[in-house]
């Protein structure tokens, strides 16, 4: 079953080897992540097979899409549609939450 009601702390949380820290609440059609990128991480390029929301909970850093290069920071909000490539440097620690979208038809 699942909790109505949760919070980050009570989710096991995954640490990837450059330090980003993930705590996800999986969804029938769609999941949410929390993520934690450390000071100087770079994202390279790449792109989803789902689309993916993502707000900036606070830090900051420069996006790179298609549609140029742009800085971002606590209270942006990024939109890709699936297959859509982006990547990011973050210039201080970041929290952000990922939306990601599955099923789409």
């Amino acid at each position: 079953m699942t909790d109505h009601l949760t919070a980050w702390t009570d989710r096991d949380e995954s640490v990837a080897g450059n330090g980003v820290a993930k705590r996800t609440i999986p969804g029938a059609g769609a999941s949410l992540v929390r993520v934690v990128v450390p000071a100087g991480t770079a994202a390279p390029r790449h792109s989803h097979d789902h689309e993916q929301f993502v707000q900036v909970l606070s830090g900051s850093g420069i996006l790179e899409t298609d549609q140029g290069r742009g800085p971002f920071s606590a209270g942006s909000v990024f939109h890709f549609p699936a297959g859509a490539w982006h990547a990011a440097v973050f210039e201080a620690e970041t929290v952000l939450i990922e939306t990601n979208l599955s099923g789409q038809g």
